[in-house]
């Protein structure tokens, strides 16, 4: 008797648990858009690469890594975009002239919006 009501309710705990793990996660991965523009750093960039990673289960992000050479300093500045349906690279190249827009991370500079300059 105990363990027809007891057992249903642990999963259905575990369930609400995982649950609200899930929502996080999808909250945490959207939240990869919005980066706070709170520093600019400009200058040309030497070298280009990306790579697709997972976030988490099923959610991917594409990484984009840029080395810009600003005057005699050379900066690793990254920009990562959830994938979503639609998504689409900024179109950006080796020896263009950029601003970047965002915020200090541990060891990176963390893009929010990318801007050409002529």
């Amino acid at each position: 008797m105990v363990t027809a009501i007891v057992i249903p309710v642990i999963c259905l705990y575990f369930y609400w648990i995982a649950k609200k793990e899930m929502r996080k996660s999808i909250q945490d991965w959207t939240d990869l858009k919005n980066v706070p523009e709170e520093a600019i750093i400009y200058g040309k960039i030497m070298e280009v690469t990306g790579s697709k990673q997972r976030f988490s289960y099923y959610r991917f992000v594409y990484i984009l890594e840029l080395s810009i050479q600003m005057e005699n300093k050379r900066w690793a500045v990254k920009k990562i975009i959830p994938i979503e349906k639609g998504f689409t690279v900024p179109n950006v190249e080796k020896g263009d002239y950029v601003q970047v827009f965002g915020n200090w991370k541990e060891d990176y500079f963390q893009v929010g919006r990318i801007v050409k300059r002529a």
